[in-house]
This record gives C-alpha cells, structure tokens and sequence, in this order.
C-alpha cells in the first residue's frame, strides 16, 4: 500500500487559515501524551512540541515560522490522521525514527496571518541576532540533543514555476553551508532525501516539483544549521493552477512529508541517489495572479498597456477563512511575465475614476465590453 492510497485530509482543519487556539485545543484533546510545551511567542501565546516514534533516527520539524504558511501544520495534522488508518505503515515508521514537530513556531503571526512575529520580526532571518524569543526556542530545541535530520517547512509565492508554464507547487533545497555553495557529506544526505521524494512524487505532479535556490543567506536558520552540522531540508509549497487555497497543495506536501521521513528512515551511511537532486529543474520568477493585456487607459493621448495583478493574503476580521485582495503590481509592458489568468481587453472600456491604476493598491477599476 502507498501512502498516497490512504491519504485523508484531517477534517477538523478544512481552511487554510488555523486559529492558534483553535490547534492548541485539537492537539490538547488529541494529542496530549504526546505534546509538550517548549516556551511562549511574544505575546505569550504557547509553543507545542509533539513527539512521536521510538526509533534511533532523531528528526526535528517546524511548521508557521512564518504566520502565513500554515500548509506544514496541514500537512502535520494530515499525515497523523492518515497514518491512523494503516497501522502497519505507521509501526515500521515510527518504529526507526522519533519525530519532534514543533507545531506553529509563530503563533502570533499566525493568528494575524502575517510572515513576521508580533514583534515585526522574521523569525527566518534572527539565527543570529535572536531578537525573537521564538526563534530562542527552536534553537534550544535543536541543542537538546543531536539531531540527525532537521525538516524546515515553509510556503512560496504563486509567482515561481518550474519552467515557465507549469507551477512549482512543491521545491525543494539542500542549503548551502557557505557561500561557494559546497556539495558538503551533509548536503548530499539532504539531497538523496529529497531525490528520493522527487521520484515519488514528479510523476503524480509531473513538472511541478521544483528546485529552491541554493545562494548562500548568513542569517536564515536553514543554512545556519547545517552549517553547524545539522542536515536541514527545506521545504517550499507553492501555486496549484486554480487552487489559491491550496488544498492541493497540502495533499502532496503531506505525501512529500511522509516520503521524506520514510526516506530518512531508510538512508545508510553509503549516500546514493543524491544526484537526482540536481535533475529538478531551479524555480522560475515567471508569473503573476492576473495580466489584463492591451488595456485602453483614459488618457486624451492614446494609452495602451498591461496591468500585472497579485493576490494578497489577508485575515479579516470576523471571517473564519483567508480573503484573495488583488493589487496592482505593475503597469505597462509586462510582456517578460506571465498571468495564470490573462485577460485580452483588446476594445474592451478601462472603467476607473482615476486615469492611471495606482501602484501597490488594491484594484479600483473594471473592465467591460
């Protein structure tokens, strides 16, 4: 039996937006022998760890450094669920490794759907000020004791592709430990894994996996730790065409999250297979939301261009879900990008009350016949 054949999505979590409290109660109702709280966000909101597995292989994974990713807490929760349902998969895998999750390292950010902390901070970019008491805590938690793998999971803009057509719904990266990017010993064990899922994977999303790139940041936690010597995956869901609430996306990025630790399972000290690695294509910066092309401005000159659109992704209040904002990102000749929706106004009338879209503003005009 393949994971993919008992995939079930965990129904107490269908929006892609997870209220902190909301997760705190599930895992305390669910889960309490297996959680623990390893410290407090800024504005004092609990971190929770869940361990499980009585293997020798030590494994640590975090979801929602970033607020406004929270397709690994998805994929987490997914992953129980699923597992639950065949418990001869779940003994063999968790019987070689133990898994330390920590669910929803930002809370505060989550809450307000927003990539920084409560106190405007990337928890990405603090390894080394630690300005953040979050990002203070994961890295207690990663000294607690000598972790084989770590699992850095996190969310990409619609915006990357794997070659300029299809949507890189899932990348991958081995970081870098230095900036002449070196394929160290500890790289190419990220990279066997991730070859690993890759082979799974890219014939049920055929030319959507994609390649994260490898350049070298000083400050990212990723890179700093397997600098140290921690073997560090990243993992990067993105665009699935039509699908902004991703729930596509989190199917497959529960798939890769098992296959990754059946792959950790299974690695010996004779890495093999890490030069599939380089075989997935690099992502792309190709594309917005939505390209109106040809439009007709109100100008007494003759105008003509193209209004490039992205969604942004905001929590409303009193909403229970994520509302899509499009904004104007660009006017005029956007013809090096792409729209995933591109609409041609070709002798179509540009409906606003100001003569110009206005840059980095949320759409004010129309388009019609």
């Amino acid at each position: 039996m393949n994971f993919e054949q008992i995939y079930s999505q965990n129904p107490d979590f269908s929006n892609r937006y997870i209220s902190p409290e909301k997760l705190f109660s599930y895992l305390q109702d669910n889960l309490s022998d297996y959680i623990q709280e390893i410290g407090t966000s800024y504005l004092d909101k609990p971190i929770y760890q869940l361990s499980i597995g009585t293997g020798n292989i030590q494994v640590l994974a975090w979801s929602q450094m970033h607020g406004n990713e929270s397709n690994a807490t998805h994929a987490m929760l997914d992953l129980l669920v699923s597992l639950d349902k065949a418990p001869e998969m779940k003994e063999d895998l968790f019987s070689k490794i133990q898994l330390d999750f920590i669910f929803m390292l930002n809370p505060d950010g989550s809450e307000r759907w927003t990539r920084l902390n409560a106190a405007d901070i990337d928890l990405n970019r603090d390894f080394h000020n630690e300005a953040s008491k979050e990002i203070k805590f994961l890295k207690k938690a990663a000294a607690s004791k000598k972790y084989d793998y770590a699992l850095n999971l996190h969310e990409q803009r619609t915006i990357f592709t794997t070659d300029g057509v299809h949507p890189a719904t899932l990348s991958f990266l081995a970081p870098s430990e230095n900036i002449e990017r070196t394929v160290t010993e500890n790289r190419k064990k990220c990279m066997a894994v991730i070859g690993s899922v890759y082979n799974h994977l890219k014939e049920m999303i055929p030319n959507q996996i994609g390649r994260y790139s490898d350049e070298f940041y000083p400050t990212s936690t990723g890179d700093n730790f397997i600098k140290a010597g921690m073997p560090t995956i990243l993992f990067e869901g993105g665009h699935f065409v039509e699908d902004y609430t991703r729930a596509g996306t989190r199917k497959y990025y529960t798939i890769a999250l098992y296959y990754a630790l059946k792959a950790i399972s299974e690695l010996n000290s004779d890495i093999t297979g890490w030069e599939t690695y380089l075989e997935i294509p690099e992502n792309q910066e190709t594309h917005y939301d939505i390209i109106y092309r040809n439009v007709k401005l109100n100008t007494e000159h003759e105008c003509i261009l193209d209004i490039a659109v992205q969604y942004r992704e905001i929590k409303e209040e009193g909403k229970n879900d994520i509302s899509f904002i499009p904004f104007v990102m660009e006017a005029g000749d956007v013809k090096q990008k792409k729209g995933w929706l591109e609409i041609d106004c070709t002798g179509k009338k540009f409906i606003s009350a100001t003569k110009y879209p206005k840059l980095d503003a949320v759409v004010d005009f129309k388009i019609e016949d």
